[in-house]
């Protein structure tokens, strides 16, 4: 037999087999609906928002929480790592004291934590602005 003649006989035992299991109709698997797609992109839509978009908004409302309630003599920690007292709080910014006469100008949405004194009695509580 020449390869040529070898390759006729498989494609038609291969038809063949393919026709006798097509035939019957028992056999046959049922198609799915059509909209089973859109099932899959809506839950995968769904995971997507639920794993990456939502807590990114949660972790900036909490941000923004956090820098709208810095005040004057809270200690803060910057996104730097610069480490002071709050001095004064203006719109957009806060003057914050590192050492003795060294005051510097920071962006409100660099503060990372702020933590307050309560009292002397209890520890001091951390606020983290982001939770990364």
């Amino acid at each position: 037999m020449s390869p040529s003649s070898f390759a006729i006989v498989f494609a038609q035992a291969t038809n063949a087999a393919a026709g006798a299991t097509i035939s019957s109709d028992a056999a046959t698997p049922a198609a799915p609906p059509a909209w089973t797609p859109f099932i899959y992109m809506i839950l995968i839509m769904a995971m997507v928002y639920f794993a990456l978009i939502r807590p990114q908004a949660q972790a900036k409302k909490k941000q923004e929480e956090t820098i709208k309630s810095a005040k004057t003599g809270d200690k803060v920690v910057t996104s730097s790592g610069i480490h002071g007292l709050i001095t004064n709080v203006k719109d957009t910014t806060v003057i914050v004291k590192v050492a003795d006469n060294v005051k510097l100008e920071i962006e409100k949405t660099h503060i990372d934590k702020i933590t307050r004194p309560d009292s002397a009695a209890d520890s001091e509580k951390a606020v983290t602005a982001k939770t990364s």
